[in-house]
């Protein structure tokens, strides 16, 4: 039996905090309420959709003529038949094994979530339980559930991305493949439990919008997959998928996630909306949908997406979560036959290129930001941190030859939204192809967005001299400014540490989103942008403001200055002063610090993180040496700075939501001294061989750098 609460103080609240929002901002938010406070007093009734409702919704005669009108639409994703396995096992070997073994774990109900390992969910799904640690979150009106138990290490995302379904997807394409009616037959299983579990508006998987807008693109393509099967054929069936994916749509415009400065959950909630209208097509509301959610896309995304293409919540993993977000409905449009305005679809290509320059030459990413393996439709094979596809799928649906000739990786992911047609070259394929022109080998910086990427062929370094992310709020960001990433000659040695978790540990997120979980200096043990408070996990106080000084781009050298204002706040400020240059011709980082302050005396510290795997070879005065997580290059580490101390400890590093692996950290410490400058170097074996030493190569470094001191910005 579902049960109602008593209604809340809900208005109370609301008026407190309306006082610093806008007047539309508040309005949208009263009349949200307005509907909750409805489901608390009609016990949910008013969120229910029936059949009768659905198709006088929709302007359909019946269920049967509303399933046909809707699988003669246009879709979203090209579908395969069996006769197309052959192509993508040509275009991407070993792909087939690789989906089919999905998809039979996904016939056991088996998962491996969120950093969970594999976990049987049972015969009968416990929709409303996270497996990881056996909590259970009770059926009630979802709006007043506390979902976040944050005195619990119980963790929402494990329900929340059991009901996404994307696990299911693999089954989806195995019917494509092979047309194996039980693949069929366990899907519809699955959402008869799911349909029978979650009345809408009930239970955990209805208490966050965004969650309801996700399965929007997760239900549809299973239609497209599965609807002319035969075990779909049942009409009661047909009603209760229609009914229940119609009342997503409703529920998702009826709370959608809108403020005064909208992220990423208003854009999924627009970009399911969207879906939700192409997919139905006819009637007003479908109609509604649409036009509300392209309209809400437009809007948002020169608000959330700098100009330089760098999506503002300063994250890394939830730009290629915003950018398939703001993508695939745009594509959906296409394929229907409606515009993509022309601004709109640059500002997606901006998206791209940065994902182009954030790409390390080998295809992996920095961890930078929070992550937590968010996708909107996950359809290929290739790693979790491989982001090429963008590129692929950019390139293909834009017609951008400059994206599409650059692309590499897996081609999984094009195949299955677009088409083994949309492929550039037939020699295309398998996850370690390289195209005759490679990801751009050009240093760029995103000076909006505030990132600078370093790179040539086997070179990347990645900087934040960026503003915190949700425009000054937090967010997604991370205490990171004047952080950096470093892949050289081919070899990842220092590393972002990412994000781990959210609301399972509060001490674990607090810890990952810190500054000593960053490579950049901290000044008296303070955060260089203050903690709210132990309970506000997503928001940063907007301390540490960046300052550029100098972005150089050169044959031989790079130069980056920057700095931020973090320590203005203490009672004598310092400013940290950064200057990376990367050696182009030897493939090494020169790296200082400066402190621009009054204070005779400062504690400070600067932290570097190693790469999974790096390990410290042996240590002499001023230098150790590094080895790859392979074994098979090292690299030594100099520095010279007077009254600094060296210790080596260990780090964890989070490359995958829920997951945290050991690393070694190396801490250089001034306690209470003059803020004296720091310097470092990391400089290849083979160029240590070719007689490069640490002085005098600084001294080459130096006289590459203006010879004048660089005053802060006013």
């Amino acid at each position: 039996m579902i049960s109602t609460p008593m209604i809340p103080s809900a208005f109370v609240n609301l008026v407190r905090r309306g006082f610093q929002k806008p007047p539309h901002v508040v309005a949208r938010r009263m009349v949200m309420e307005l509907h909750r406070s409805w489901e608390r007093v009609s016990g949910g009734r008013h969120s229910q959709i029936n059949t009768t409702a659905l198709l006088r919704g929709t302007r359909a005669a019946s269920v049967n003529d509303l399933w046909s009108r809707v699988q003669s639409r246009p879709w979203l994703t090209w579908l395969a038949t069996p006769a197309d396995g052959a192509v993508l096992d040509d275009l991407c070997p070993g792909d087939i094994d690789t989906i089919l073994q999905a998809a039979d774990h996904a016939l056991a109900h088996r998962v491996d979530l969120l950093g969970s390992g594999s976990i049987a969910l049972g015969d009968q799904i416990d929709w409303h339980r996270d497996y990881k640690t056996g909590h259970v979150w009770p059926a009630t009106l979802a709006h007043d559930l506390d979902y976040a138990n944050l005195d619990q290490p119980s963790d929402v995302k494990f329900a929340w991305d059991v009901s996404r379904l994307h696990w299911l997807l693999p089954t989806a394409q195995a019917y494509q493949l092979t047309g194996d009616e039980r693949y069929a037959v366990a899907v519809r299983n699955v959402l008869e439990q799911w349909i029978a579990a979650n009345p809408c508006g009930f239970g955990v998987n209805w208490a966050c919008t965004m969650e309801a807008a996700l399965r929007i693109f997760s239900w549809t393509y299973l239609f497209q997959a599965f609807s002319k099967s035969d075990a779909w054929r049942d009409e009661h069936f047909r009603a209760s998928f229609l009914g229940m994916l119609y009342a997503h749509g409703q529920f998702t415009e009826r709370y959608i996630e809108y403020s005064d400065v909208n992220g990423n959950h208003c854009t999924a909630d627009a970009a399911g909306l969207v879906l939700a209208g192409l997919f139905f097509g006819g009637g007003n509301a479908p109609q509604r949908w649409l036009q509300f959610g392209w309209k809400t896309l437009c809007e948002e995304l020169p608000k959330q997406v700098f100009a330089d293409g760098v999506d503002f919540e300063a994250s890394v993993p939830y730009h290629r979560l915003v950018l398939e977000l703001f993508l695939l409905p745009a594509v959906y449009r296409q394929r229907c036959g409606l515009d993509v305005p022309a601004e709109y679809r640059e500002r997606l290509r901006a998206m791209a290129r940065f994902t182009q320059a954030y790409t390390r030459p080998d295809g992996s990413i920095p961890y930078w930001g929070d992550a937590d393996d968010a996708r909107a439709l996950p359809l290929g094979t290739q790693a979790l941190n491989d982001h090429r596809y963008l590129l692929q799928l950019v390139g293909a649906t834009l017609n951008d030859e400059d994206l599409t000739q650059t692309a590499s990786g897996s081609q999984s992911e094009l195949f299955w939204l677009c088409g083994p047609e949309s492929v550039v070259s037939p020699s295309w394929g398998g996850a370690d192809f390289a195209p005759a022109t490679p990801i751009t080998a050009e240093s760029a910086a995103f000076r909006d967005g505030g990132f600078f990427v370093m790179r040539n062929g086997v070179d990347h370094v990645f900087i934040d001299c960026g503003p915190v992310g949700l425009a000054g709020r937090g967010g997604h960001g991370h205490n990171d400014c004047l952080s950096f990433d470093v892949m050289l000659a081919g070899t990842h040695w220092i590393s972002d540490c990412g994000a781990y978790v959210y609301t399972a540990s509060a001490k674990d997120r607090h810890q990952f989103r810190s500054t000593s979980s960053h490579n950049t200096p901290i000044v008296h043990g303070e955060e260089l942008n203050r903690f709210v408070s132990r309970t506000d996990l997503w928001h940063l106080k907007n301390d540490a403001k960046p300052d550029l000084r100098r972005w150089v781009t050169g044959r031989d050298y790079d130069v980056f200055i920057g700095s931020h204002c973090g320590y203005d706040r203490l009672v004598e400020p310092v400013w940290p002063v950064r200057t990376i240059v990367l050696d182009r011709i030897r493939h090494a980082l020169w790296l200082r610090d400066e402190f621009e302050t009054g204070a005779r005396r400062v504690d400070i510290c600067t932290p570097l993180h190693l790469a999974l795997g790096v390990t410290v070879e042996e240590t002499t005065g001023s230098s150790v040496v590094l080895r790859s997580a392979d074994e098979a290059s090292t690299m030594e580490l100099h520095w010279a700075a007077e009254g600094w101390q060296l210790e080596v400890g260990a780090g964890r590093i989070s490359p995958s939501y829920g997951v945290a692996q050991p690393c070694v950290r190396l801490i250089w410490t001034n306690q209470g001294g003059a803020a004296t400058p720091f310097t470092l170097g990391l400089i290849p074996q083979i160029a240590v061989n070719q007689n490069v030493r640490f002085v005098r190569w600084s001294r080459d470094i130096e006289a590459v750098l203006h010879p004048t001191p660089i005053a802060r910005a006013a």
